[in-house]
């Protein structure tokens, strides 16, 4: 897996012209805008886990 998540557009402006940023860490730099931001995988969240929980909470 790579260090560094590649994302296509920029979360603010929606421009695709993107370039990797030093600092802070695995940011990136749109140039449309001119934002600095960095990606971040949290996890997942599967559908038994959450309906789950859905259950026991409403009952």
């Amino acid at each position: 897996m790579t260090e560094r998540a590649t994302p296509f557009y920029c979360p603010y402006c929606g421009d695709e012209d993107l370039r990797p940023q030093e600092e802070p860490h695995a940011a990136w730099l749109c140039t449309g805008c001119r934002r600095v931001f960095t990606v971040k995988f949290v996890g997942l969240n599967l559908a038994t886990e959450h309906t789950a929980a859905t259950r026991g909470a409403s009952g």
